[in-house]
């Protein structure tokens, strides 16, 4: 118990300093930069995933590949494909975001394929019926159904993404993480809690802006639907 107060005395205080919310070290510079490496590897990986999970889901085609792609990606090291890619490409933002990316479109691609083929067929074919063309049918029906699987992808791939884009700064580029290298560098207990307690507090935040937003876009009905499978 007297450890647990310790370690929140000692993020406290670290928060508390003003030295932490000014300048290229601080807070504010290290979160704008965590979030912009968060934030285009989850686009780019909503892209990848989003797309691919569509289609094969809609079509039946591919679903084995998918499986293999996502079975492959999920065993790469995210931190041993930084290091690579930054062997290869040099030192930049590129051997961080394709890491990232790397992550997050398991995820995406799975819950999304896994959404669109779980939409009952007796649906399909009646929107069929009724003269829908398969793009209205993917569009108006399978994924509206398909949303709560397509959105719980999206929050798990970018809280992963959030938690893990602190390998940035081990190539030395910036980003919440820096808190936590400089602080095992310098053997800075404080500085290595503290940016550990960012890092948490940002991933919680992300899961909360993704329940409010599964609350506005999915119906009541699909939420309850989904809760009970």
């Amino acid at each position: 118990m007297n450890d647990l107060l310790n370690q929140v005395r000692l993020v406290g205080d670290w928060l508390a300093s003003s030295k932490q919310w000014h300048g290229d070290e601080g807070i504010p510079r290290r979160l704008v930069e965590h979030l912009t490496y968060s934030g285009l590897s989850l686009l780019f990986a909503a892209l990848i995933g989003l797309t691919l999970g569509l289609l094969v889901g809609h079509t039946g085609r591919g679903a084995f590949a998918v499986a293999g792609v996502v079975n492959l990606a999920r065993a790469i090291p995210t931190f041993g494909l930084v290091v690579l890619v930054v062997t290869l490409a040099g030192l930049s933002t590129t051997p961080v975001l394709i890491a990232l990316v790397a992550l997050a479109v398991p995820p995406i691609l799975i819950n999304t394929f896994e959404g669109v083929r779980g939409v009952d067929p007796a649906t399909r074919d009646a929107a069929r019926g009724v003269g829908m063309t398969e793009w209205e049918v993917l569009v108006r029906v399978e994924v509206p159904m398909a949303l709560p699987l397509i959105l719980l992808g999206l929050r798990i791939a970018a809280i992963q993404v959030v938690a893990t884009a602190t390998v940035a700064a081990y190539p030395g580029l910036g980003g919440l993480g820096r808190f936590i290298v400089d602080g095992l560098s310098r053997n800075d207990y404080q500085l290595v809690v503290g940016g550990s307690t960012v890092v948490v507090v940002l991933a919680l935040v992300v899961q909360i802006a993704f329940t409010a937003l599964r609350r506005v876009l999915v119906s009541p009905g699909l939420r309850v639907s989904a809760s009970k499978s």
